[in-house]
């Protein structure tokens, strides 16, 4: 048999058995969805973030041609894919399509159900935005426990969006706090420089947020040691493995849980809630490894996401009475599975990678010669013969902020023969995997909001009447803080968002409300409650009116408070 024969059989052989495996969980989930009438008591998201169509076909090569594994844990779940963009918004001060998306966007239309801006985390895209509740948060109001686990920070952008309202995803000192009172049961990650303070090597400067989390029955654990040794009645826990993110699957100590780990831990301790429970987990790290251009390490991080969806497969299979669907948030860094018109890869290489980049970093920023780079490279690969070019090509670095972390990578994809657009997100449609009666609702080409309501759906929750719950409670408003460290609001959304008039002519302003009016005279600056004169800040900042939180006060009748950490009004 000749090679092309031979490869073509090899080729049909394995595409028989996905198909195979494909065919059978495709019955296997319309049995589930007839018998159960379309709904299961629980509901498993999982979100390979930056994991693109090439990052999952380069997972099952590494597996077909390194561990004699045919395809992935995932394949015989694929149902269809899904679109990633977001809405209109501003990227330093420049209106951006929104086509490509960041984490924030795409997990609040994915969570909730509702498309937003870039940054946005379960916001609307609004001057004066209104927060959009999550699946997780229909879930905790409809008595079913909930879980967050990343290999992230447990407060970056994607599990944030299931839990907390900013309007920026930077503020994650807020997201932590918010924590406290999300009623989310269980919460593994990284991050914990986000709850505690600077004085304690941490981000915050208000006060230790994990004193106040065991007050309210959270079990804090911080090692994997001490996180296998929860019982399932350890009913409430905070999980923090490390100041930032978990470190890279290459990276880790025997004290570092993997994601299946974590998953694991975490199915076994809301399982024991006879109302059933929710649970987003994530591979989060897919996408730091995409950004940095580190190939192996992404691979290997995408086999970690993989072995974490096995371990949700397996549980839901044995429940019987549970959903589990699977996508990412978007591609990471426009990777392709070839380059300079070379048609191979060298997979066989793939895995002489020690550690990841990430490790490098600060003996790369040390490195004083080509000598010095040689060293390093030859120390973490297999290249004993860099070249004097790619030595100085890595201490120049690509040119990016990745500096010569990026150098170092660039050199590395091109011995693999892989190749990378950019350091950035792609607009590229994403994968989208599922099991039990959710399968039937996100089959196809789907928008990535069919997500969150395909989840109310299955489950059987309200996700309208949790966002109206949410947003009789608070707005997020744009906002400016003046020399004398007032904070200040757009007259005219916020007026109008509170259900009052504004209206400008011929250089006077009047804004009404249920309790009063307030005439601003724009060029004087001056104001005047209901015909009296009143001591009110008035700025205008590019024909924009903005007044302080009391004078809105004062025309709604309504007693406003402004929760300075996250940035939002407290209606009530």
């Amino acid at each position: 048999m000749n090679k092309l024969l031979k490869g073509l059989a090899i080729g049909g052989i394995v595409l028989a058995v996905v198909s195979a495996g494909t065919l059978a969980v495709a019955k296997e989930n319309a049995s589930r969805a007839e018998s159960s009438n379309g709904q299961s008591k629980n509901l498993i998201v999982l979100i390979g973030d930056g994991m693109g169509p090439a990052q999952v076909s380069a997972a099952r090569y590494f597996q077909q041609h390194k561990n004699n594994i045919n395809s992935l844990n995932l394949d015989p779940y694929y149902v269809g894919q899904a679109t990633t963009y977001a809405d209109r918004g501003e990227d330093g001060g420049h209106i951006v399509s929104g086509i490509v998306t960041d984490s924030a966007s795409a997990g609040t239309a994915f969570a909730t159900g509702n498309k937003t801006y870039n940054a946005a985390i379960s916001v609307s895209n609004e001057d004066v935005s209104r927060p959009f509740a999550s699946v997780l948060e229909a879930a905790e109001l409809s008595g079913k426990s909930t879980g967050l686990v990343t290999t992230a920070r447990i407060t970056h952008a994607t599990p944030a969006v299931y839990a907390s309202h900013v309007r920026s995803r930077d503020n994650e000192n807020a997201i932590a706090f918010q924590y406290l009172d999300s009623g989310i049961d269980v919460l593994l990650g990284g991050g914990e420089s986000f709850f505690v303070t600077k004085e304690e090597k941490g981000k915050r400067n208000d006060k230790n947020l994990l004193p106040e989390f065991e007050a309210k029955g959270y079990k804090v654990v911080k090692t994997g040691q001490s996180l296998k040794s929860l019982s399932a009645k350890d009913a409430k826990v905070l999980g923090l493995f490390g100041g930032s993110h978990i470190a890279y699957v290459p990276d880790r100590s025997d004290e570092t849980p993997s994601l299946a780990e974590m998953t694991s831990k975490a199915l076994e301790i809301l399982s024991t809630n006879e109302n059933g429970f929710a649970i987003m987990i994530e591979g989060g790290r897919i996408d730091h490894a995409g950004h940095a251009n580190d190939f192996p390490t992404m691979v290997q991080e995408a086999l970690d996401f993989d072995e974490a969806f096995k371990v949700a497969i397996d549980f839901a299979k044995k429940d019987g009475n549970t959903s589990v669907v699977v996508t990412a948030d978007h591609e990471t860094g426009g990777l392709s599975l070839s380059r300079d018109n070379i048609y191979e890869l060298n997979v066989d290489l793939w895995n002489k990678q020690k550690n990841s980049s990430e490790s490098l970093v600060s003996a790369l920023n040390e490195a004083k010669t080509i000598a010095d780079v040689k060293k390093i490279v030859s120390d973490n690969t297999w290249i004993t013969d860099l070249t004097n070019e790619e030595a100085q090509y890595i201490l120049d670095g690509d040119g990016s902020s990745y500096k010569r972390e990026g150098g170092y990578n660039a050199v590395i994809s091109k011995r693999l023969l892989v190749g990378w657009s950019g350091h950035g997100h792609s607009a590229v449609d994403v994968g989208v995997w599922a099991y039990g009666p959710i399968a039937d609702k996100v089959k196809g080409q789907i928008d990535n909001t069919r997500i969150a309501t395909a989840s109310a759906e299955v489950l059987g929750v309200d996700l309208k009447k949790a966002t109206a719950d949410l947003q009789s409670k608070y707005l997020y408003p744009k906002f400016k803080i003046n020399r004398n460290k007032e904070v200040l609001f757009p007259a005219k959304p916020l007026a109008e968002a509170l259900g009052g008039k504004y209206q400008a002519a011929n250089g006077t302003a009047t804004i009404s409300g249920m309790s009063g009016t307030i005439t601003v005279d724009l060029n004087a600056k001056k104001a005047k409650l209901s015909g009296n004169s009143s001591s009110i800040t008035i700025d205008v900042d590019n024909d924009v009116l903005y007044l302080p939180l009391t004078a809105f006060s004062q025309i709604t009748g309504q007693t406003l408070k402004w929760d300075a950490l996250s940035e939002r009004i407290m209606l009530k």
